[in-house]
């Protein structure tokens, strides 16, 4: 497989995204969102010690223990800083760690999570619309405008409705951004930094809501991809 015209460069933060093919679903249910956040996080980790067919044959509990434990030894290929799943699509904000780390988690998540859809689905062949997109950050304003732009995905995809319940949006990194209670599983801290508090990161997204459902062209120009 031919490699990147444009390398990922590691220390550098990226705006990660793809698609089922021809836009077709590949977020059927609660399930299949679960299967594809524990693999996210599954698969930032470096060194893995033990394989995922047996880490998803845990419970519940003994897979988030199991996933601290991993998060506590900071071994990571990329560092997640913020995420969105749509029915058809996903968006990362993820640091490249270790070169080619990127390229090596998507790769690694690729092919877990197909594997587990076309075995749901009884189907055979690829899931994702070719290879991901990437575009890099170049200035913190971007990392800033970009972390709103995919937790208002919900929002301005008309799947939530009302901007105060996008917190209740359970597939996306915002309720652990504005939510103190809820653990986080991002390193977040780089884009909270710039808030004094976490309501005023709320309100900077709120207050943009409006312009991101109405303005048909945001994607071009919060996502020019590249190769």
């Amino acid at each position: 497989m031919p490699g990147r015209k444009t390398p990922l460069v590691t220390e550098h933060i990226y705006h990660v995204v793809n698609r089922g093919v021809a836009s077709m679903p590949i977020f059927l249910n609660n399930s299949y969102y679960q299967r594809a956040i524990e693999a996210f996080l599954y698969y930032q980790n470096q060194n893995l010690s033990l394989r995922y067919s047996y880490f998803i044959r845990q419970t519940q509990n003994k897979r988030v223990e199991m996933l601290d434990l991993l998060r506590q030894q900071s071994d990571f290929l990329v560092e997640i800083i913020a995420y969105c799943l749509m029915p058809n699509h996903y968006h990362l904000l993820i640091k490249q760690l270790t070169d080619n780390g990127i390229s090596t988690f998507m790769s690694k998540f690729a092919n877990s999570y197909t594997r587990f859809f076309n075995t749901k689905n009884k189907r055979i062949g690829p899931i994702f619309q070719g290879k991901f997109k990437s575009v890099l950050i170049k200035n913190d304003n971007q990392l800033l405008h970009v972390s709103r732009y995919i937790h208002l995905n919900p929002f301005s995809s008309n799947i939530i409705t009302n901007i105060n319940s996008l917190n209740q949006y359970q597939y996306s990194s915002y309720p652990e951004y504005i939510n103190p209670n809820i653990k986080s599983l991002c390193h977040k801290d780089i884009v909270l930094s710039y808030y004094k508090s976490k309501n005023s990161y709320q309100n900077f997204v709120r207050d943009h809501s409006d312009h991101q459902r109405n303005l048909q062209s945001i994607k071009k120009v919060m996502i020019d991809f590249e190769e």
